[in-house]
C-alpha cells in the first residue's frame, strides 16, 4: 500500500466524490455529486492545504483523507482540520485510516503546522483517541452530535 496525494491520482477524483456524497451528501439539501466533484478540485494541491491523502494499493482507491483549513464554522481560531477521512467499506478494520492520518501528519508537520483538529461523530473518540487526539468539547453541529479533538503534532 501507497499514499499517495490526490493531486497525482486525477482520475480517482470521482470515486472520492462519490464516497464522500454517499457518506456525508445529506448533511447539505443543495449538494450533488457534480458539485462534489467540482468541490474537491480545490484539493488538488501538494505542499499547500487543502489538499487529499489517498491509500492505493495496487491500483485499487482503499481510503482517503483531507487536510484543510476551517473545516467547523464556530471554530474561527482552529486553523488546520483532518477531515474527510474515508475507507472502502471492503477493507475497513485493516488499519488504512491510520496510515492516512499519520502520512497527513507528517505532510503537516513539512508545512509547520502545530496543531490539527477533527470532529468525529464517534463520541468515544473511537481510533483518533487510539491514536492520541485529545477530546476538546462535544457539540451538536448542524444537527448532529460531534467530539471535536485536537493533536498537537511539534514540528
Amino acid at each position: 500500500m501507497k499514499i499517495e496525494h490526490l493531486a497525482d491520482n486525477k482520475n480517482l477524483l470521482p470515486i472520492i466524490a462519490k464516497w464522500y456524497y454517499e457518506e456525508w451528501g445529506y448533511l447539505n439539501k443543495e449538494m450533488t455529486l457534480d458539485k462534489e466533484i467540482e468541490n474537491l478540485q480545490a484539493y488538488l494541491n501538494k505542499g499547500k492545504i487543502p489538499l487529499i491523502m489517498l491509500a492505493i494499493d495496487e491500483g485499487e482507491l482503499l481510503g482517503a483523507a483531507q487536510l484543510k483549513y476551517h473545516e467547523m464554522s464556530i471554530y474561527p481560531d482552529k486553523t488546520h482540520w483532518l477531515g474527510g477521512v474515508y475507507v472502502s467499506k471492503k477493507h475497513r478494520g485493516k488499519g488504512i485510516a491510520q496510515q492516512i492520518i499519520l502520512d497527513l501528519i507528517r505532510v503537516a508537520k513539512k508545512m509547520n503546522i502545530k496543531t490539527l483538529y477533527l470532529q468525529t461523530e464517534n463520541i468515544g473518540g473511537g481510533l483518533y483517541s487510539q491514536m492520541g487526539w485529545t477530546p476538546i468539547e462535544q457539540v451538536n453541529y448542524h444537527g448532529i452530535d460531534v467530539l471535536v479533538m485536537e493533536k498537537n503534532i511539534k514540528v
